[in-house]
């Protein structure tokens, strides 16, 4: 390591030399690839480009294009929807902008409509393309149009914009409701742009879907007809992701031309310290060792954390070692939802200007948003895609630079599986995006929406499907008016108020310092909140220890007072669920298979004060906080009344089977869907009062459900396989966190019931 005043700092090949031939780091670094630098591949610029541009591009340098560019710029040119799917920071944003600003040129009433999933991501295009149209020295109107933008600036943005940036958020609340104030842009609406395809998964995308069709009913009335640009990160299916949100045929365009320098991708697997448990030194504090190597180094970088707490936890890890290295802790910072606009808005101009050297952040910094061009990423744990994954990575390297991105694993079974299969994340994603936009609950949601903006004919298709039932149903409920051959909205309510595209929360909860004038000083959404704020939690903000005194739930307030402690809380949360519709059931030999709706409820019930470094448990305390309940999708299986004797199973081993059943099946499942680790849960029930049956139980965990407990319905077979190979291949004696669980929480059989169950289900 480098000694503290050290002048001269290493480079990152050479740190990288010190890590593989350290002792205590090389030998646990699993896999090392070199990936070789790329050289760029260049195209002509089509020739029915304005000279304009053309002129803008000379100055800037650019006198070819990438070959995608060229590519999807010609397409676009030829009418065809088309989505580019190539890595971060290849230029994409020239595959929009170039085709929209030319056909503004040539036609100064076109219009166009960007969306991008987040109100930084907007001003990131924002500040380029107003760049560019000043170099071309134009009258094209640009403006962003979101819950920031003042009263006094939307009449300018409604009539002059020539190119409107937003977020799906204010297009379902703040756009389409109010349509005859937007005349001008759907009249003349040209192109619509989607920046980050492939974020919009699961409820986000199923919304998003609803909402297209609900924008491409308004231009339909107002006689346009736009055409879509959509950009994605790699993921298996971009084409039959950007044709399900958008309703329409699309191309897809991936022949990539950007270059990039030399990158390294290493996969370090922290040591085991107890062989029989299988478990291994904590990934968060490896994270923060193999990051001071390049931080003391003057080698920026940026860790990214799958929880906000461990944010918080590693950024006070990195700032203790600055100042024990006589460094300024404030190079370090960390990076989440919850902190303000402005906090995130000087993280990110610091990481530009370079005056911030190291960043700890959640995926909210995965991505587009211009942070430059970083030398490291290094990401704890797996993110729950191989797209995530290599958008992260991304993150460091400059196009002819050496970079280099680490993945440090931890101890979960999905982890351990990546750690010895490197090629799952260098190959093809394997992941596709998942959406429901027929999903009935988002479906009727946005009807309403739909009624509301304009009325309904009689025979009149939403996305492609007649919807009289669905009609007439809102008419019985007193929503819509049928009045000749057309339903009127009716009801005093503003439907699209009440529909959130993100989640089924309320709002979000406020976090006040109560020492400070009730200062603001972060924020929770709605079904964290028992998690993260209840009384006596510790709430880490950027570093800063505060102990919630109290919780308004009512009120959506929580308060805070400053504290100085050596530990942080982690709360417990208990659950049940009940069976509301089976959808789809069949008999496979002796197991019962069965998809359908249930209804998951939950309360946190304790808390565990864990000391920090050291992770001990230092004590514990109740949660007294209402139930909170969430109806959603699952598919279960249930297998015979007398399984424990079928297996020579005790009821202790049949109990713990089923545990460590829905234990590997939750953590292996993500592998084969484009979700957040977060967004499955398992649940298994010994005598289940639905099925009274033993039964394991996978559901969504978001209200509504979006697909993935059904895509996993449809792959159970190679799910439970998948599950077996893993518990049979840990060399554990009886459970650890690689495989079913600890056997502390097994007990001693676990390991053997899980995979005697495991067996029994891949028969079937």
């Amino acid at each position: 390591m480098p000694k503290a005043g050290e002048q001269l700092y290493l480079s990152l090949e050479q740190v990288l030399d010190r890590l593989r031939t350290d002792s205590d780091i090389g030998e646990n670094i699993v896999h090392w690839e070199v990936i070789p630098p790329r050289p760029a591949q260049f195209a002509d610029p089509p020739g029915t480009l304005d000279p304009r541009l053309s002129g803008v591009l000379a100055r800037r340098g650019i006198t070819r294009l990438y070959s995608h560019q060229t590519t999807a710029i010609e397409a676009v040119a030829a009418g065809k929807n088309v989505v580019v799917v190539t890595p971060t920071a290849s230029g994409k944003t020239l595959c929009y902008n170039l085709p929209v600003l030319d056909a503004i040129l040539k036609n100064p009433s076109a219009r166009a409509l960007y969306m991008f999933p987040t109100k930084a991501l907007s001003q990131d295009q924002l500040a380029e393309l107003h760049g560019f149209i000043t170099d071309l020295n134009e009258p094209i109107s640009t403006y962003t149009f979101d819950g920031d933008t003042p009263q006094e600036a939307r009449r300018r943005v409604r009539h002059s914009g020539h190119i409107v940036i937003t977020n799906p958020d204010m297009l379902h609340a703040g756009v389409l409701p109010h349509h005859t104030h937007w005349i001008k842009l759907f009249e003349n609406l040209k192109y619509i742009v989607i920046d980050e395809l492939h974020s919009y998964r699961g409820v986000f995308g199923s919304h998003l879907g609803n909402v297209l069709r609900r924008l491409k009913r308004i231009c339909e009335f107002y006689g346009s007809k736009p055409q879509f640009i959509l950009c994605s990160a790699t993921i298996a299916n971009p084409g039959e992701l950007a044709a399900t949100i958008t309703g329409e045929p699309v191309v897809t365009v991936d022949n990539n031309g950007a270059p990039s320098g030399q990158k390294h991708f290493l996969i370090y697997n922290p040591p085991v310290i107890n062989e029989q448990l299988g478990i291994r030194r904590s990934a968060l504090n490896e994270t923060s060792r193999i990051a001071e190597w390049f931080l003391l180094n003057s080698i920026q970088t940026i860790c990214f954390i799958p929880y906000r707490l461990n944010v918080e936890i590693l950024l006070t890890y990195l700032k203790e070692s600055f100042r024990r290295k006589g460094r300024d802790p404030e190079l370090i910072k960390g990076y989440r939802s919850g902190y303000r606009p402005l906090e995130r808005r000087a993280i990110e101009s610091g990481l530009r200007d370079k005056s911030v050297l190291g960043v700890v952040s959640t995926n909210a910094l995965e991505l587009g948003i211009d942070i430059g061009r970083l030398d490291v990423s290094i990401i704890t744990g797996y993110p729950g895609s191989v797209a995530s994954t290599w958008q992260q990575a991304g993150r460091a390297g400059r196009r002819q630079e050496t970079s280099a991105a680490i993945m440090v694993a931890n101890s979960s079974a999905i982890c351990q599986y990546l750690a010895q299969h490197p090629q799952y994340l260098l190959g093809a994603s394997p992941e596709a995006g998942i959406v429901d936009a027929d999903n009935l609950i988002i479906l009727m949601s946005h009807i309403r929406c739909a009624a509301f903006e304009l009325p309904f004919r009689a025979g009149e298709l939403f996305g492609g499907h007649p919807i009289g039932e669905h009609l007439q149903y809102l008419e019985e409920h007193g929503i819509l008016r049928r009045s000749g051959d057309r339903w009127h909205w009716m009801a005093d309510t503003y439907p699209a108020s009440e529909v959130s595209l993100r989640s089924a929360a309320p709002e979000n909860f406020v976090i006040l310092d109560e020492s400070d004038k009730s200062r603001v000083i972060g924020e929770v959404d709605y079904f964290s909140a028992p998690v993260y704020i209840f009384p006596d939690a510790i709430y880490l903000h950027g570093a800063e220890q505060y102990q919630i005194t109290e919780l308004d739930w009512d009120g959506k307030r929580a308060y805070a007072k400053p504290v100085e402690v050596d530990y942080y809380t982690d709360a417990e949360v208990k659950r049940e669920l009940e069976v509301m519709k089976v959808d789809r059931a069949f008999e496979a030999g002796e197991v019962r298979y069965a998809h359908g709706d249930v209804r998951v409820t939950e309360a946190a019930v304790l808390f565990k004060k864990v000391r920090f470094h050291t992770h001990e448990n230092m004590g514990s305390g109740r949660i007294h906080l209402p139930e909170q309940e969430m109806h959603t999708t699952a598919f279960w299986a249930e297998l015979p009344v007398n399984v424990a004797a079928i297996l020579n199973l005790s009821g202790d081993a049949l109990g713990a089977g089923l545990r460590g059943v829905a234990n590997v099946v939750r953590q292996i499942a993500p592998l084969w869907l484009l979700c957040d680790p977060r967004d499955i849960r398992s649940l298994q029930q010994v005598r289940s009062p639905f099925t009274e049956r033993p039964t394991l139980f996978v559901y969504d965990a978001i209200p509504a459900g979006v697909g993935f407990a059904e895509k996993l319905f449809t792959i159970r077979g190679e799910l439970f396989r998948a599950c077996l190979d893993l518990v049979k291949g840990c060399g554990c004696e009886a459970g650890c966190p690689t495989c079913v669980g600890p056997s502390g929480e097994l007990g001693t059989s676990g390991k053997t019931g899980t995979r005697a169950l495991l067996e029994f289900l891949a028969n079937y």
